[in-house]
């Protein structure tokens, strides 16, 4: 099942998508959020589809895509999670998943535009597998117990500033990766039980031009130990979003340039859909 969410910002639809055709999820929810992906999404929705009293959301297609999970209490990310990746970065790969912060505000809609920030020169791209969590997670026994609290997967650009990541963190890569609108997240919320989530093809483009092409059976740590070795540290709430790491092909291996603004982003992954964005000079404010 497909759940996304469209309209302009802060007044987006829930809608669940069937064959091409946008059903809206109204009359079940108000949004795709915690309490939603926490209270069987699928069999609430597929109950209402069957029922018929989910409307056909009109003009669809010319509305905004929004994110396709409302905006989530946290965003955990994953380090170097694929070995190629972490060599082109100067370091040899983890014993332990690497884990960073990104800001809540950096989630917004897959197409929308991205700002660079102001006094960046360094401003890259990467393509990763999104996991949305259904059920509030602590201490999970072991691996094989993170199915049952996943929700689903999502398409994310985990967009990071390299100097201010590297060069001026102090140690802490937050500083690089929590601007506004740093995280694309989209175009669809795609339920597990459509997705083969250790064989997925990830790849991404800068202005056409072929950058990142991998596939999940490479990563260092899988779905589940990522899920099970964040949930010794943190809970994680109905809602939250995990970003699993990227593959080689970013700009900071030195192969590329970084972002400049007129540049376009695209990213996608096999089953889960495909994302553009734009990249904008920042401005001040009036």
């Amino acid at each position: 099942m497909k759940f996304a969410r469209l309209g302009d910002v802060g007044s987006e639809i829930p809608v669940v998508m069937v064959d091409d055709v946008h059903y809206d999820l109204r009359p079940v929810t108000s949004d795709v959020n915690g309490d939603f992906l926490a209270d069987d999404p699928v069999g609430r929705t597929r109950a209402a589809l069957e029922s018929g009293s989910l409307p056909e959301l009109a003009d669809a297609s010319a509305r905004r895509i929004g994110s396709p999970i409302a905006r989530p209490s946290a965003v955990i990310c994953v380090g170097q999670n694929y070995a190629a990746h972490a060599r082109e970065s100067g370091a040899e790969p983890p014993a332990v998943p690497i884990l960073f912060l990104k800001t809540p505000n950096t989630v917004v809609g897959p197409d929308d535009a991205v700002t660079i920030p102001r006094g960046s020169e360094k401003t890259d791209w990467e393509v990763e597998l999104g996991v949305v969590i259904g059920a509030r997670t602590a201490y999970l026994d072991s691996p094989g117990d993170a199915e049952a609290h996943i929700a689903g997967y999502v398409v994310c650009n985990d967009v990071s500033e390299r100097a201010f990541q590297m060069e001026v963190s102090g140690g802490q890569w937050s500083k690089g990766k929590a601007a506004f609108g740093f995280n694309p997240t989209g175009p669809w919320l795609v339920t597990p039980d459509e997705v083969d989530v250790q064989n997925l093809r990830l790849r991404s483009f800068v202005n056409g031009e072929p950058r990142q092409d991998s596939s999940t059976s490479d990563m260092i740590f899988s779905v589940a130990e990522i899920v099970h070795h964040i949930s010794q540290y943190m809970t994680l709430e109905p809602g939250d979003l995990i970003l699993t790491g990227t593959p080689q092909g970013v700009a900071f291996g030195g192969k590329f340039p970084y972002l400049r603004a007129g540049d376009v982003v695209e990213v996608d992954i096999e089953g889960l859909g495909r994302q553009r964005q734009e990249f904008t000079a920042w401005e001040a404010q009036a």
